[in-house]
């Protein structure tokens, strides 16, 4: 058995949240009749989406930004929902998520995004407002994953040693940031790999 685990925390997106950012370049462009190519430079290229996501700007502010740089007046409420209706859940995620809260087993969120994504999926996704202790944030933190202060700040917020947390995540170099602060991290596969992964760590729960 690997060391005692006291508290889990899930990456959001590709882990229990799938996303498409294809598509909200799309339904963005669709809404501004700006190209979606050209929406995917104003938000990736430009810094606007990771400005967003550090916290470094409101939703007004990011708003007003994307206005600006695209040249066209979009009513806010347009905008946010063709930029934020790109989510769906990991369907096979949500009885290990579901056990686990059953068991009241100390849970969180952390992720690398923004304000109005955040709230989108906790407005249209059950699972993620029940049960969940602690939401890490890269938009609150104004840190993003892999700087490892985001994952000691995430340990505090979780009043738990680095050492005695579990965390997943799909993207390699999340995991090994983690890991490097001590995390005991692995890169998500699979729900059942998940679910192996917190038995060889003493975590009782029916999957």
């Amino acid at each position: 058995m690997l060391s005692t685990v006291d508290f889990i925390y899930f990456d959001l997106g590709r882990v229990i949240i799938n996303f498409d950012n294809d598509r909200m370049c799309r339904q963005i462009g669709e809404v501004s009749d700006v190209p979606p190519d050209r929406v995917h430079k104003i938000l990736f290229s430009t810094g606007l989406q990771r400005a967003f996501e550090l916290g470094r700007i409101s939703p007004q502010q990011f708003y007003e930004e994307f206005c600006r740089l695209s040249g066209r007046s979009v009513p806010w409420d347009r905008l946010r929902q063709a930029a934020s209706d790109i989510f769906w859940v990991n369907t096979p995620m949500l009885p290990v998520v579901a056990q686990l809260q059953a068991r009241c087993f100390p849970l969180g969120i952390l992720s690398n995004t923004c304000i109005t994504h955040f709230e989108w999926c906790l407005e249209h996704f059950a699972i993620l407002r029940r049960g969940f202790r602690v939401y890490g944030l890269s938009c609150e933190f104004g840190l993003m994953k892999p700087d490892p202060q985001i994952f000691l700040a995430a340990a505090e917020k979780a009043g738990v040693a680095p050492e005695r947390i579990f965390f997943t995540d799909d993207i390699p170099a999340h995991v090994e940031a983690a890991q490097r602060v001590g995390f005991q991290a692995v890169p998500f596969i699979s729900a059942r790999q998940i679910a192996e992964e917190l038995r060889r760590r003493g975590v009782q729960f029916n999957y």
